[in-house]
C-alpha cells in the first residue's frame, strides 16, 4: 500500500475537526448546564429529571460531529482498507466540506448550552415552565442540523474521481 499523501492527510484533518470541534462545543454547552443545574439541585434535588433533560440537549452537536467524522472517513475508504489518495486540492475540498458541522457544531452547542442553562434557571423558580425552556433550547438545534446536512451533502457530492491521484 502506498504511503498516505498530503491531500488525504488534509482530508483526515477536516474529518477530525468535524468531531473535535463539535464535541468541544457540546462539552462546553453541557458543562454550562451542569453548573446551573448543580445550583438548581442544591435548592431542590427533586428537579434532577428536569436538569438532566435540559443538560442533555447541547450534547447532540458532538453526536452530529461524530456522524460526520464517520461518514467522511467512510468516503475516504478509511475503514475498508481501500484508502483514497486525494490530491492536495481534493484534500482541501474534502476538509472544507467538514467545516460546516465543525464550526457550526462548536458554536451552536455553546449557544444551546447557554440557552438551556437559562431554561434551568427559569425552571428553578417556575418548574411548570420547563417545556418553554426545552423549546427555546431546541430552537438552536435546527441550525446544528443544517450544518450536519451541509457537510453530508458536500461530502456526498464531491467528484472523487477528479480529486484522486
Amino acid at each position: 500500500m502506498d504511503m498516505m499523501n498530503l491531500g488525504t492527510a488534509i482530508g483526515i484533518i477536516g474529518a477530525s475537526l468535524a468531531v473535535g470541534l463539535a464535541c468541544s462545543g457540546s462539552a462546553k454547552g453541557v458543562g454550562a448546564c451542569g453548573e446551573v443545574g448543580a445550583t438548581v439541585l442544591a435548592e431542590d434535588p427533586g428537579k434532577f429529571s428536569q436538569v438532566l433533560i435540559l443538560q442533555i440537549i447541547p450534547g447532540t452537536q458532538g453526536l452530529y460531529g461524530l456522524v460526520a467524522w464517520f461518514f467522511a472517513l467512510m468516503q475516504l475508504g478509511f475503514f475498508s482498507g481501500d484508502m483514497k489518495s486525494l490530491t492536495i486540492a481534493g484534500g482541501l475540498l474534502f476538509a472544507a466540506s467538514c467545516l460546516p458541522i465543525a464550526i457550526g457544531g462548536l458554536l451552536s452547542a455553546i449557544a444551546q448550552g447557554r440557552c438551556a442553562a437559562a431554561g434551568l434557571a427559569m425552571c428553578s423558580k417556575r418548574p411548570e415552565e420547563m417545556s418553554k425552556g426545552i423549546i427555546m433550547a431546541i430552537m438552536v438545534e435546527f441550525y446544528a442540523i443544517l450544518c450536519l446536512l451541509a457537510t453530508f451533502l458536500m461530502l456526498n457530492g464531491l467528484p472523487y474521481e477528479a480529486l484522486t491521484m
